[in-house]
C-alpha cells in the first residue's frame, strides 16, 4: 500500500511537471511568433471584435450589479460603525482593483476561452491545422499570435470600460436608494482614488487576458481526437485559465503591495 501511494505520488509529479514543460515550450512559440512578421492583421482584427466588442455586454452587466450589490453591502457593515460616508471610498477601490479586473477575467474565460479551445480543437480533429502547415503556413503564427495580442490588448479596455460602469452602479444605488448626496457621493468617489489604482487593475487585465488566450489556445491545439477530445479541451481551458487569474491576482497584487 505504501509502495502504491508513493508509486502514484511520483506519476501525479512527473505529469504535472510534464505539463509545465510542454506549456513553458508552447508559451515561448507563441510568445515568439507574436513578434516576427508576418502579421495576420485581418485575423487580428476578427480577434479584437471577438474577444474586446462582443464581450462588452457581459462584462458591464457583471461590473454593473457588482458595483450595486458592493454599494448595498458596505452601507450595510458601515452604517453600524457609522461609516456610512466611507461607502463611495470603497466602492471604487474595491472595483477598480479586484472586482473589475477578476470578474471581467473570468467571465471572458468563461466566453473566449472555451470559444477558442473549440474553434482549434476542431480545426485540430479536421486536421486543419496540418493543412496550414502543407500550406506553408504557421499554425502558431496564424492561430495562436492574433489571439494573444487581441486578448492582451483587450481586456483592459473591458476592464476599464467596466470599471466606469460597475462605480456608475454604486453611485445609482447610494444616491437612488441610500439617498446620499450626489455630489458629496462623487467628492468621496474621487477623493481617495490613486491613479496607481487604475494602472494595478489594468496591468492585471493585461496578464489575465495573456492567460486566458494562452491557456484557450493550448487545449485547443492539443486537443484529442473526436468530440470528447474537443470537449475536454473545451473544459480544460476554462478551469485552468480561472484557475491561473486568481493566482495571478494574488502575484501581481503582491507584487504592487508587497
Amino acid at each position: 500500500m505504501i509502495l502504491g501511494l508513493i508509486r502514484n505520488i511520483g506519476q501525479a509529479s512527473l505529469y504535472f511537471m510534464a505539463a509545465v514543460g510542454k506549456i513553458s515550450l508552447f508559451t515561448f512559440a507563441a510568445v515568439r511568433w507574436s513578434v516576427a512578421p508576418p502579421f495576420y492583421v485581418r485575423q487580428l482584427g476578427r480577434q479584437i471584435l471577438d474577444i474586446g466588442f462582443f464581450s462588452l455586454p457581459v462584462v458591464g452587466l457583471t461590473t454593473l450589479f457588482s458595483g450595486m450589490v458592493l454599494a448595498l453591502q458596505s452601507y450595510t457593515g458601515f452604517a453600524r460603525f457609522s461609516a456610512e460616508d466611507t461607502v463611495a471610498t470603497v466602492v471604487v477601490l474595491s472595483v477598480t482593483r479586484e472586482l473589475g479586473p477578476v470578474l471581467a477575467g473570468l467571465m471572458v474565460a468563461g466566453r473566449i476561452g472555451a470559444s477558442m479551445a473549440a474553434e482549434i480543437g476542431t480545426m485540430r480533429v479536421t486536421d486543419q491545422i496540418d493543412a496550414l502547415d502543407t500550406l506553408s503556413t504557421r499554425p502558431m503564427q496564424y492561430l495562436v499570435a492574433p489571439r494573444l495580442i487581441a486578448g492582451t490588448l483587450c481586456l483592459p479596455l473591458l476592464v476599464l470600460i467596466g470599471d466606469i460602469i460597475g462605480v456608475l452602479g454604486g453611485y445609482l444605488v447610494g444616491v437612488y436608494q441610500l439617498n446620499f448626496n450626489p455630489s458629496l457621493y462623487l467628492s468621496r468617489t474621487l477623493q481617495y482614488l490613486e491613479f496607481s489604482d487604475v494602472t494595478l487593475g489594468l496591468v492585471k487585465a493585461a496578464v489575465f487576458g495573456f492567460l486566458i488566450a494562452l491557456m484557450g489556445c493550448y487545449h485547443g491545439y492539443h486537443s484529442g481526437r473526436g468530440a470528447e477530445g474537443v470537449g475536454v479541451a473545451t473544459t480544460n481551458a476554462v478551469v485552468s485559465s480561472s484557475i491561473l487569474i486568481l493566482i495571478a491576482n494574488y502575484l501581481v497584487t503582491a507584487l504592487f503591495f508587497g
